[in-house]
């Protein structure tokens, strides 16, 4: 008796995007996600890449370390492949992708996984994330800095750490093998489910379909059902057990299935910037005043009122004013006192620095200064956190800015 699988493969621009930038596979012995970075600079070329080198590698394998070791090389292959692109078209310069994968070898998987595409084990009615997302949120929360929940609307969670691309030619991939039983269901996809699709409903929707086909198109069309503000990706794994071998159709979705084309106008990336929400003050009220004459002497008594009132209103308008001035040097003082236990990350002399302060300024006064240069040359960085920096990134305190320099400093790809 062997292990055999069953699987499905499908993908879906989403609600939002223009085009498809993630690829999906599910074939013989391997099944793949990449979801693909750099807009319409070439996230689909990136992710249809680096799947088509991964497809070379799906067949039999003696053993999941030679699976894991195939893997790999393919993986590294993969990338070179990516670099030699955007060198060929430089219109391309800052593509990339994340790439999930995994290959049975009989009672065993062998798994690969970079960027913030996931793989799922669903056992015995339990739902277990695999891999770890890296991503910039994912190591706030590692570092004890941020829950988990906090990271879902964290306005940096979109910030990956590493990725397949052409900024460094040996990408840090994460390998492992694992056992895999009969009744495991093995879910891949791409973070256009898991960013508006909570694991419990995933679950739920493992737990109670029997057909691969028919659970990959429910969980897109959950994502669907939230918004689908990205591209979707899922592709389902089951094992079983049977005495006859595994029959199966290949399947390719998402921009791998078409044509690698590296046509596309150049265009300069947009930065999206966080949104203000300014919440107007309410109207003010005056309290009406009001005098009335008693007898005969009515006249004096209103020129005597007149003067009381114009001593009362002069006396009132001056305190006023004392209280007014007094109140917003105050609070300008408060202010830039808070806004001097801000910090963020930014540029300077063309080096990474922490400043001290906000990003605004008050007429030609700077609510910000250069805290602490790091000597980090903007060049030596990825492109996609040259774009973050140069956007600025917030910190709290100066330890999370120290963490976020760290982070950076983290992508620096190492000669």
């Amino acid at each position: 008796m062997a292990l055999v699988t069953e699987s499905a493969a499908v993908s879906h621009v989403g609600r939002v995007r223009s085009n498809n930038q993630d690829s999906g596979y599910a074939g013989q012995s391997l099944f793949a996600v990449a979801d693909g970075m750099g807009g319409h600079a070439g996230g689909d070329v990136a992710s249809a890449l680096a799947l088509n080198k991964l497809l070379e590698i799906d067949g039999e394998y003696s053993s999941a370390v030679d699976a894991e070791f195939a893997l790999q090389e393919a993986i590294v292959s993969a990338n070179a492949i990516l670099a030699e692109a955007v060198y060929e078209h430089p219109e391309l310069t800052g593509m990339g992708t994340t790439l999930s994968a995994l290959v049975r070898v009989g009672h065993s998987v062998a798994l690969a996984h970079i960027g913030d595409s996931r793989i799922y084990r669903f056992r015995d009615g339990k739902l277990t994330q695999i891999t770890t997302d890296h991503t910039f949120v994912q190591r706030l929360v590692d570092n004890g800095r941020i829950t988990a929940e906090e990271a879902k609307v964290h306005p940096r969670r979109s910030v990956l750490m590493r990725v397949l691309g052409d900024v460094d030619s040996t990408p840090d991939v994460d390998l492992q093998v694992m056992d895999t039983r009969p009744g495991d269901r093995w879910l891949l996809c791409s973070d256009g489910l898991t960013g508006v699709v909570e694991n419990d409903d995933i679950a739920k929707t493992l737990a109670e379909h029997p057909a691969p086909q028919e659970v990959a198109d429910l969980l897109v069309k959950e994502s669907l059902d939230h918004g689908a503000p990205d591209n979707v990706t899922v592709v389902v794994v089951d094992i079983s057990e049977s005495f006859t071998g595994s029959t199966y159709i290949a399947q390719t979705v998402g921009a791998a299935s078409r044509p690698v084309a590296y046509g596309g106008a150049q265009g300069k990336k947009a930065t999206r910037m966080p949104g203000l929400r300014l919440h107007p003050r309410g109207p003010g009220s005056a309290e009406p005043s009001h005098f009335e004459a008693q007898g005969d002497d009515y006249l004096d008594e209103l020129i005597d009122e007149d003067r009381r009132r114009s001593r009362k209103r002069k006396l009132t308008w001056l305190i006023g004013g004392v209280v007014v001035v007094v109140a917003i040097a105050a609070a300008l003082l408060l202010g830039y006192q808070w806004t001097q236990t801000r910090y963020f990350v930014g540029q300077t002399n063309g080096h990474v620095a922490i400043y001290q302060g906000i990003q605004q300024t008050i007429g030609p006064i700077s609510l910000s200064h250069v805290y602490e240069d790091t000597g980090i040359s903007i060049d030596q960085l990825p492109a996609y956190m040259q774009t973050q920096v140069e956007s600025t990134i917030s910190a709290d305190t100066i330890d999370a800015a120290r963490a976020t320099v760290q982070s950076i400093s983290d992508t620096v790809p190492r000669g």
